[in-house]
């Protein structure tokens, strides 16, 4: 299991921190229990499987739903 911290565009509300947090809840190899959007920081927290799911597949969701990844860092 690896740890993301992921850094977004400006997140403007909870129903921003929603969205990205619904489009990651989708995802297969994604520890659902530890998403953590904070639209105070525009930064996502999660734990994924790399062998199911990447850091490009996670972003690309965020994509999908309007928000920008500016930056992602994986442990």
């Amino acid at each position: 299991m690896k740890s993301a911290t992921i850094q977004l565009e400006t997140l403007t509300c909870p129903s921003c921190m929603l969205k990205v947090e619904g489009a990651l809840k989708n995802l297969d190899g994604i520890d659902k229990d530890t998403i953590k959007v904070s639209f105070n920081t525009s930064k996502v927290k999660l734990d994924f499987d790399e062998n199911t799911v990447s850091i490009e597949e996670i972003e690309n969701a965020i994509s999908k739903v309007g928000y920008e990844v500016i930056k992602s860092k994986v442990k």
